[in-house]
């Protein structure tokens, strides 16, 4: 589990890094579609604190690494749970 956490985590970084330096590109909406499918994968497993969790990583490092906030693109994340 903790393996499949990590290739998510890094799969996610990639993602949003690449959505958020590339707002234009015609990629963009696909790799919209599967961040919200790797949130929904990671709410079943976990529930609400691993989208949490994740959520926090993901901000972190993406801040640091390229100095975005990742934070328009977790909001793809929203409805995924009830809360």
């Amino acid at each position: 589990m903790i393996f499949m956490d990590m290739m998510l985590e890094e799969e996610l970084i990639d993602l949003m890094t690449f959505c958020l330096q590339n707002p234009d590109s015609p990629e963009t909406s696909e790799k919209h579609d599967r961040i919200t499918e790797i949130g929904s994968e990671i709410y079943v497993d976990g529930g609400v604190d691993a989208l949490e969790n994740f959520s926090f990583v993901l901000k972190n490092r993406i801040m640091q690494e390229i100095e975005k906030d990742p934070s328009p693109l977790l909001s793809l994340w929203n409805g995924l749970t009830s809360k």
